[in-house]
């Protein structure tokens, strides 16, 4: 059985010369897609433009609302509270460990048991 023809007898001229030349066609494409997206890029900043206008619009009712005008420093709040604390601070000694001497050096021989069964992990 023979086969059919992939081209029709009245094919369109447009038809024709984009199957011959696909770069008619695809170029263009092209063009408008990577112009498409400069001229969004403008909508899309404008978007964000817009959202950092609300967001200090909120910062400066905040700065109204509180009665210091000034500045928050970390370096100055870490400086303040430091000093705070080396004037409250107050040196307490704690009470040693049994058989421990003053100066915290262990003692040279563990101190030996009097019988086996006296652990307490001993199963009776």
């Amino acid at each position: 059985m023979p086969t059919f023809q992939s081209n029709p007898l009245n094919a369109n001229p447009i038809h024709r010369t984009l199957r011959k030349h696909p770069a008619y066609f695809g170029v263009p494409f092209l063009l408008i897609m990577v112009g498409a997206s400069f001229g969004l890029q403008s909508f899309t900043q404008t978007r964000y433009d817009l959202q950092d206008q609300k967001v200090h619009a909120v910062r400066e009712e905040d700065e109204l609302t509180t009665k210091k005008k000034r500045k928050f420093d970390i370096r100055e709040e870490y400086f303040r509270l430091s000093s705070a604390q080396e004037e409250q601070w107050e040196s307490k000694r704690i009470p040693r460990p049994a058989g421990l001497p003053e100066w915290g050096v262990p003692p040279t021989e563990p101190p030996s048991r009097t019988s086996e069964n006296d652990t307490p992990n001993s199963k009776s």
